[in-house]
């Protein structure tokens, strides 16, 4: 199961770097997790300043 990244995301683009796979981007005025290449191991989670990143 993918992490996801909600509505308080601020796209400050601190989780695209610590993704070891690339699956976040920035899309629109935040940033999203491509579930299909999300490994789930969450080192998104740890950077996240608003806490917007949680598994689905």
């Amino acid at each position: 199961m993918a992490h996801v990244i909600s509505d308080e995301c601020t796209n400050c683009g601190a989780c695209e770097p610590e993704c070891p796979v690339e699956a976040i981007s920035e899309k629109g005025d935040k940033r999203v997790i491509n579930a299909d290449e999300c490994t789930d191991c969450g080192a998104c989670t740890a950077v996240c300043p608003v806490d917007a990143i949680s598994p689905a």
